[in-house]
Protein backbone atom coordinates (compact mmCIF):
# COMPACT_ATOMS: atom_id res chain seq x y z
CA UNK A 1 0.00 0.00 0.00
CA UNK A 2 1.37 3.29 -0.67
CA UNK A 3 0.93 5.30 2.08
CA UNK A 4 0.01 9.49 2.59
CA UNK A 5 2.72 11.53 3.82
CA UNK A 6 3.40 14.82 5.10
CA UNK A 7 6.69 16.97 4.89
CA UNK A 8 8.74 18.95 6.62
CA UNK A 9 12.04 20.86 5.73
CA UNK A 10 13.62 21.34 2.95
CA UNK A 11 15.10 18.27 0.43
CA UNK A 12 18.54 17.66 0.35
CA UNK A 13 19.19 17.11 4.47
CA UNK A 14 19.32 14.08 5.96
CA UNK A 15 16.47 11.86 5.41
CA UNK A 16 13.77 10.74 8.66
CA UNK A 17 10.96 8.85 8.45
CA UNK A 18 8.21 9.30 11.30
CA UNK A 19 5.85 6.41 12.01
CA UNK A 20 2.80 6.95 14.49
CA UNK A 21 1.07 4.67 17.03
CA UNK A 22 -2.60 3.00 17.02
CA UNK A 23 -5.62 5.67 16.80
CA UNK A 24 -2.88 8.48 15.77
CA UNK A 25 -1.84 9.85 12.18
CA UNK A 26 1.18 11.87 10.33
CA UNK A 27 -0.48 15.02 12.22
CA UNK A 28 0.42 13.68 15.59
CA UNK A 29 4.07 14.60 14.95
CA UNK A 30 3.71 18.38 14.54
CA UNK A 31 5.38 19.43 16.94
CA UNK A 32 8.69 17.08 16.32
CA UNK A 33 8.89 17.32 13.34
CA UNK A 34 9.93 20.50 13.02
CA UNK A 35 12.27 20.50 15.53
CA UNK A 36 13.94 17.46 13.45
CA UNK A 37 13.11 19.68 10.55
CA UNK A 38 15.00 22.70 12.39
CA UNK A 39 17.89 20.95 12.89
CA UNK A 40 18.25 20.25 8.82
CA UNK A 41 16.71 17.13 8.55
CA UNK A 42 14.11 16.37 6.03
CA UNK A 43 11.36 14.48 7.75
CA UNK A 44 8.44 12.69 6.25
CA UNK A 45 5.36 10.99 8.09
CA UNK A 46 3.47 8.45 6.61
CA UNK A 47 -0.58 7.52 7.94
CA UNK A 48 -0.35 4.32 8.47
CA UNK A 49 -2.93 2.01 6.82
CA UNK A 50 -6.76 2.31 8.17
CA UNK A 51 -5.70 5.30 9.49
CA UNK A 52 -5.43 9.27 8.95
CA UNK A 53 -5.96 9.73 5.02
CA UNK A 54 -4.80 6.37 4.45
CA UNK A 55 -7.11 3.26 2.48
CA UNK A 56 -8.49 0.95 4.58
CA UNK A 57 -7.63 -2.67 4.19
CA UNK A 58 -8.04 -6.03 4.23
CA UNK A 59 -5.54 -7.15 7.07
CA UNK A 60 -4.00 -4.75 9.82
CA UNK A 61 -1.45 -7.19 11.14
CA UNK A 62 1.83 -5.91 12.21
CA UNK A 63 3.39 -7.55 9.92
CA UNK A 64 0.89 -5.95 7.09
CA UNK A 65 1.85 -1.96 8.95
CA UNK A 66 5.66 -2.81 8.36
CA UNK A 67 5.46 -4.15 4.52
CA UNK A 68 3.88 -0.43 3.96
CA UNK A 69 6.76 1.55 5.39
CA UNK A 70 8.50 3.14 2.19
CA UNK A 71 11.90 1.56 1.61
CA UNK A 72 14.15 4.54 0.64
CA UNK A 73 17.56 3.76 2.89
CA UNK A 74 16.14 6.54 5.16
CA UNK A 75 19.12 8.04 7.63
CA UNK A 76 16.37 7.82 10.66
CA UNK A 77 13.24 6.23 11.59
CA UNK A 78 11.36 7.07 14.39
CA UNK A 79 8.37 4.88 15.44
CA UNK A 80 5.55 5.28 18.41
CA UNK A 81 3.80 2.74 20.07
CA UNK A 82 2.40 0.51 17.08
CA UNK A 83 5.11 2.48 14.78
CA UNK A 84 7.61 1.46 17.02
CA UNK A 85 6.70 -2.25 16.56
CA UNK A 86 6.31 -2.05 12.53
CA UNK A 87 9.71 -0.38 12.40
CA UNK A 88 11.13 -3.06 14.17
CA UNK A 89 9.71 -5.61 11.81
CA UNK A 90 10.87 -3.73 8.58
CA UNK A 91 14.12 -2.99 10.09
CA UNK A 92 14.61 -6.73 9.55
CA UNK A 93 15.46 -5.87 5.67
CA UNK A 94 18.99 -4.66 5.26
CA UNK A 95 19.06 -0.78 4.15
CA UNK A 96 15.66 0.28 5.42
CA UNK A 97 17.53 2.51 7.51
CA UNK A 98 20.39 3.78 9.29
CA UNK A 99 19.12 4.55 12.43
CA UNK A 100 16.17 4.40 14.69
CA UNK A 101 14.32 5.58 17.17
CA UNK A 102 11.39 3.74 19.12
CA UNK A 103 9.28 6.02 21.49
CA UNK A 104 7.99 3.78 24.03
CA UNK A 105 7.13 0.89 21.62
CA UNK A 106 5.04 -1.93 21.66
CA UNK A 107 7.16 -4.46 21.58
CA UNK A 108 5.00 -7.61 23.36
CA UNK A 109 1.27 -7.67 24.50
CA UNK A 110 1.81 -10.38 27.06
CA UNK A 111 -1.63 -13.37 27.19
CA UNK A 112 -2.35 -11.80 30.45
CA UNK A 113 -2.59 -8.10 29.70
CA UNK A 114 -4.27 -8.95 26.20
CA UNK A 115 -7.40 -8.42 27.00
CA UNK A 116 -7.26 -5.64 29.05
CA UNK A 117 -4.39 -3.91 26.20
CA UNK A 118 -7.33 -4.70 23.73
CA UNK A 119 -9.87 -2.59 25.67
CA UNK A 120 -8.02 0.27 26.36
CA UNK A 121 -6.85 0.72 22.97
CA UNK A 122 -10.53 0.45 21.46
CA UNK A 123 -11.91 2.76 24.21
CA UNK A 124 -9.98 5.65 22.55
CA UNK A 125 -12.23 5.95 19.88
CA UNK A 126 -14.51 7.39 22.56
CA UNK A 127 -12.73 10.30 23.35
CA UNK A 128 -13.73 13.79 23.13
CA UNK A 129 -12.14 17.43 23.41
CA UNK A 130 -13.32 17.57 27.48
CA UNK A 131 -12.04 13.63 28.14
CA UNK A 132 -8.23 14.10 26.25
CA UNK A 133 -8.19 17.47 28.43
CA UNK A 134 -9.19 15.57 31.30
CA UNK A 135 -6.59 12.63 30.70
CA UNK A 136 -4.33 14.95 29.41
CA UNK A 137 -3.94 18.33 31.21
CA UNK A 138 -0.55 18.55 30.53
CA UNK A 139 -0.13 17.91 27.16
CA UNK A 140 0.43 21.15 24.79
CA UNK A 141 -3.29 22.02 23.17
CA UNK A 142 -1.89 21.17 19.54
CA UNK A 143 -0.85 17.24 21.05
CA UNK A 144 -4.25 16.65 22.04
CA UNK A 145 -6.08 18.42 18.83
CA UNK A 146 -3.93 15.59 16.88
CA UNK A 147 -4.79 13.05 19.10
CA UNK A 148 -8.56 13.66 18.67
CA UNK A 149 -7.96 14.24 14.67
CA UNK A 150 -6.47 10.48 14.95
CA UNK A 151 -9.23 9.04 16.92
CA UNK A 152 -11.52 10.68 14.44
CA UNK A 153 -9.93 9.82 11.18
CA UNK A 154 -8.98 6.41 12.29
CA UNK A 155 -11.24 3.13 10.64
CA UNK A 156 -12.89 1.45 14.14
CA UNK A 157 -11.82 -2.11 12.34
CA UNK A 158 -8.50 -1.28 12.30
CA UNK A 159 -8.16 -0.44 16.06
CA UNK A 160 -9.52 -3.65 17.06
CA UNK A 161 -8.23 -5.72 13.87
CA UNK A 162 -4.37 -5.12 14.64
CA UNK A 163 -4.48 -7.02 17.59
CA UNK A 164 -7.03 -10.14 16.37
CA UNK A 165 -5.44 -10.04 12.90
CA UNK A 166 -1.56 -10.14 14.18
CA UNK A 167 -2.72 -13.14 16.45
CA UNK A 168 -0.06 -12.28 18.96
CA UNK A 169 1.67 -9.17 19.23
CA UNK A 170 5.19 -10.03 19.60
CA UNK A 171 8.33 -8.45 17.67
CA UNK A 172 11.00 -8.78 21.17
CA UNK A 173 13.14 -11.52 18.90
CA UNK A 174 13.55 -9.27 15.75
CA UNK A 175 13.82 -6.15 18.06
CA UNK A 176 16.75 -8.29 20.36
CA UNK A 177 18.72 -9.08 16.73
CA UNK A 178 18.33 -5.29 15.65
CA UNK A 179 21.56 -4.08 13.29
CA UNK A 180 21.32 -0.78 13.28
CA UNK A 181 21.90 1.78 15.89
CA UNK A 182 18.60 2.05 17.96
CA UNK A 183 17.81 4.19 20.76
CA UNK A 184 14.56 3.27 23.01
CA UNK A 185 13.06 6.18 24.95
CA UNK A 186 10.53 4.40 27.43
CA UNK A 187 7.86 6.01 29.45
CA UNK A 188 8.36 5.86 32.91
CA UNK A 189 7.28 2.14 35.03
CA UNK A 190 6.37 4.75 37.83
CA UNK A 191 3.62 6.30 35.78
CA UNK A 192 2.92 4.07 32.63
CA UNK A 193 4.95 2.50 29.92
CA UNK A 194 3.85 -0.51 27.51
CA UNK A 195 7.24 -1.61 27.30
CA UNK A 196 7.49 -3.63 30.21
CA UNK A 197 11.35 -3.00 31.69
CA UNK A 198 12.61 -6.45 31.44
CA UNK A 199 11.52 -6.40 27.76
CA UNK A 200 13.68 -3.30 27.70
CA UNK A 201 16.58 -4.94 29.52
CA UNK A 202 16.81 -8.10 27.09
CA UNK A 203 16.64 -5.81 23.63
CA UNK A 204 19.15 -3.44 25.36
CA UNK A 205 21.45 -6.43 25.78
CA UNK A 206 22.24 -5.80 21.94
CA UNK A 207 25.09 -3.51 21.77
CA UNK A 208 23.86 -1.72 19.42
CA UNK A 209 20.58 -0.53 21.47
CA UNK A 210 20.25 2.06 24.12
CA UNK A 211 17.59 2.56 26.65
CA UNK A 212 16.18 5.35 28.34
CA UNK A 213 13.68 6.22 30.63
CA UNK A 214 12.46 10.02 30.37
CA UNK A 215 11.18 10.48 34.09
CA UNK A 216 7.40 11.27 34.73
CA UNK A 217 7.02 10.26 31.10
CA UNK A 218 3.91 7.68 30.22
CA UNK A 219 3.39 5.97 26.92
CA UNK A 220 4.14 9.18 24.62
CA UNK A 221 7.24 10.66 25.93
CA UNK A 222 7.41 12.95 23.26
CA UNK A 223 3.92 14.52 24.11
CA UNK A 224 4.40 13.86 27.92
CA UNK A 225 7.67 15.46 28.54
CA UNK A 226 8.54 16.85 24.98
CA UNK A 227 11.53 18.79 26.11
CA UNK A 228 13.13 16.42 28.20
CA UNK A 229 12.39 13.52 25.14
CA UNK A 230 13.94 15.78 22.74
CA UNK A 231 17.03 16.53 24.35
CA UNK A 232 17.75 12.73 24.63
CA UNK A 233 16.66 11.96 20.89
CA UNK A 234 19.45 15.25 20.09
CA UNK A 235 22.32 13.74 22.12
CA UNK A 236 21.63 10.65 21.28
CA UNK A 237 22.13 11.37 17.42
CA UNK A 238 25.19 13.76 17.96
CA UNK A 239 27.12 10.60 19.42
CA UNK A 240 25.68 8.63 16.36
Amino acid sequence: MILPTVTWGTPGGPRALLVHGLSSESGSWGRLAPVLSDDGWHVTAVDLRGHGTAPRADSYALVDYASDLPREGWDLVVGHSLGGASTVLAAQEPGFAHKLVLLDPVLHVPAELWDETFADQVSELDLTADSIAELKPHWHEQDRAAKLAGVRAVHPEAVARTFTDSGTWDVRAEAEALSVPTLIVSGDPEVYTMLAPETAARVAANPLVDYVVVPGAGHSPHRDRPGETIDVIREWLAGH
